[in-house]
């Protein structure tokens, strides 16, 4: 049995961001493979955000958020972002109490109106 390539490249959906799935607790011998794999992703992909799956990281700890940190950077030094996908509330809470703003899959960025919400005006308001 044959069957005829199809000429071109493969799909590739050029909206759809690189994802990094970090695993359970990281060493901090693994952190500089990890930037480097950020910086990979951004460079090959010609992607501007790379989505790190923090899922399986466990309870979050200062190690997560220092992880998290130079993640951010090396992808900054790459032209690039991070975006965090299923934080468990207490890494949010976390990188609230240290300073840290990661954007997090499904909420909409800074400064961007959240789509299909609409401002409610009373009749009784003077007009702005």
């Amino acid at each position: 049995m044959s069957c005829a390539l199809a000429a071109g490249l493969p799909h590739v959906d050029a909206n759809a961001p690189a994802v990094l799935v970090l695993p359970g607790p990281v060493t901090r011998a693994e952190v500089a493979g990890l930037c480097a794999d950020v910086r990979a992703l951004l460079a090959g992909g010609g992607a501007a955000v790379v989505v790190c799956d923090v899922a399986g990281l466990g309870p979050p700890g200062l190690q997560t958020v220092d992880l998290l940190a130079r993640l951010e950077l090396a992808a900054r030094r790459a032209g690039g972002r991070i975006r965090l996908r299923d934080p468990d509330p207490a890494l949010h809470a976390l990188l609230d109490l240290v300073g840290l703003r990661f954007q997090m899959e499904g909420q909409t960025e800074e400064r961007e109106p959240a789509r299909g919400v609409e401002e409610a005006v009373e009749t009784g308001d003077p007009a702005a």
